[in-house]
């Protein structure tokens, strides 16, 4: 197992984990609208970088 799938793994598990969490605390909507802001900054950082 190399270190590149055990990190892939563990990034997945804090997503899920944060995903639980803002359900618990019904910030769904703050969640969802901050990972769609990230999503494209690095969209977009990626174009001029490139």
């Amino acid at each position: 197992m190399s270190i590149n799938k055990v990190r892939k793994a563990l990034y997945l598990m804090a997503r899920i984990l944060g995903d639980i969490n803002a359900v618990r605390k019904g910030t769904v909507g703050k969640r969802i609208a901050r990972r769609a802001a990230g999503r494209a900054t690095g969209k977009s950082l990626g174009k001029i970088f490139k």
